[in-house]
């Protein structure tokens, strides 16, 4: 045993306070969390209102935690006494031929095999139901009731300040820079040149993972891609309520994704994946003109009572392993440091990864089946393997050399 804290928290985001939370309730007694900027910041992957939360997945490996996913964050509304997630019902949009169809058809697949409910609606039914779509005559839609908002950043404050009640110790502007291993313990380096020690380490670093992955003996690819979002004040604001309109995929050449009126009195959309790759020192935290304008567009041809001015732009970054799962594991051959990795789409399990991560660093075993995340599956361990950065579609994407 090292001197100092039981475990050790890298990162202060939706998945590193979900983690601490959960290890104060799992019994952990001197929890401390490092987090580079002030605590619920907008600078990360949590900052924004609003994420997709969903049952409709491309895997069966998703489509089987979504029951424990929907569980952990009741526990937290329940605790908390505030609601993180809106019901708005989700709804997949593709033609009824080609690649994004099958895209879709396997969200029905992986919807079947977890014996989860969906409704697959005609084009006629989507014009019915959802007038502000605008789609084209061969057009069909997937239908799944749990859909809805998860409001990621009272996630994080909620996790946040359970876990201080619980007695966890956070330390904000605190940068960790370096890890050192031990065969029982760990030690990691601060940004001042102090160094913390502890028993466990959980590394829940989102996209600055890169920096510390050579520390952590770690060397798979982590691609990592500027995102951005808009909103848009609609011309018709009480069409795109969420009690009358559901959050959305639009599966085609590109997906783009969109939300109803949360957060800010606009809706919310993005392209999935755009591909704007960068190495971890060229991040922006504003977002480009060209991007709305595409949106826009979008809105115009598709929702167009949607397609109002531009309210706010956003961005964040997407870090992936070359297959676009998520990392949730411990290090090989030292069962005292667990890593997680989102690839920018985790914000809806955040409450049950951290409970899974909790239960790893505790009991040393999870319940959940998570062996599809492992570090030692292909993508991880393959340096030749191909990267794949749309969820769903089996093809090779360029990556920035």
């Amino acid at each position: 045993m090292t001197t100092g804290y039981s475990h050790i928290v890298i990162g202060a985001g939706a998945i590193g306070s979900a983690a601490a939370y959960w290890l104060s309730q799992a019994g952990a007694e001197r929890v401390l969390v490092l987090e580079q900027f002030d605590l619920v910041n907008t600078l990360g992957s949590s900052g924004d209102h609003s994420r997709i939360i969903r049952r409709a997945y491309h895997r069966a490996d998703y489509t089987k935690l979504t029951d424990a996913m929907f569980d952990a964050w009741a526990h937290l509304e329940e605790r908390a006494g505030l609601q993180v997630y809106t019901r708005t019902g989700g709804l997949d949009l593709s033609p009824a031929e080609g690649r994004a169809a099958d895209e879709v058809h396997e969200y029905r697949r992986a919807m079947d095999a977890a014996g989860i409910a969906y409704e697959d609606l005609s084009v006629d039914d989507i014009r019915e139901r959802y007038p502000q779509w605008r789609v084209a005559d061969d057009t069909v839609g997937l239908y799944q009731e749990d859909g809805g908002i998860l409001d990621i950043r009272r996630s994080v404050s909620a996790h946040t300040a359970l876990a201080m009640a619980a007695g966890v110790e956070f330390r904000p502007r605190t940068r960790a820079v370096g890890v050192g291993i031990g065969e029982r313990g760990v030690s990691v380096r601060l940004g001042d040149g102090s160094v913390v020690h502890a028993d466990h380490l959980v590394v829940a670093a989102a996209s600055w993972l890169g920096e510390l992955m050579p520390d952590l003996g770690l060397r798979f690819a982590l691609t990592l891609s500027q995102e951005q979002v808009a909103y848009f004040a609609p011309r018709t604001a009480a069409a795109f309520t969420p009690d009358r309109f559901p959050i959305w995929i639009h599966h085609g050449a590109e997906v783009h994704y969109g939300f109803p009126i949360y957060g800010e009195a606009a809706v919310k959309l993005a392209r999935d994946m755009r591909g704007r790759f960068i190495s971890s020192d060229e991040r922006v935290f504003d977002g480009d003109a060209d991007e709305p304008l595409r949106l826009q567009a979008f809105l115009a041809r598709y929702l167009p009572d949607a397609a109002g001015s531009l309210l706010a732009t956003k961005t964040c970054v997407y870090d992936m392993p070359a297959d676009r799962d998520f990392v949730l594991d411990t290090v090989p051959g030292h069962p005292h440091v667990a890593v997680f990795n989102g690839a920018g789409h985790a914000g809806k399990f955040a409450g049950l990864m951290g409970r899974i991560i909790a239960d790893l660093l505790t009991v040393g075993r999870t319940s959940h089946d998570v062996s599809a995340f492992r570090l030692t599956r292909p993508a991880i361990v393959d340096p030749d393997f191909v990267p794949v950065f749309r969820l769903g579609i089996a093809e090779a994407a360029p990556v920035r050399g």
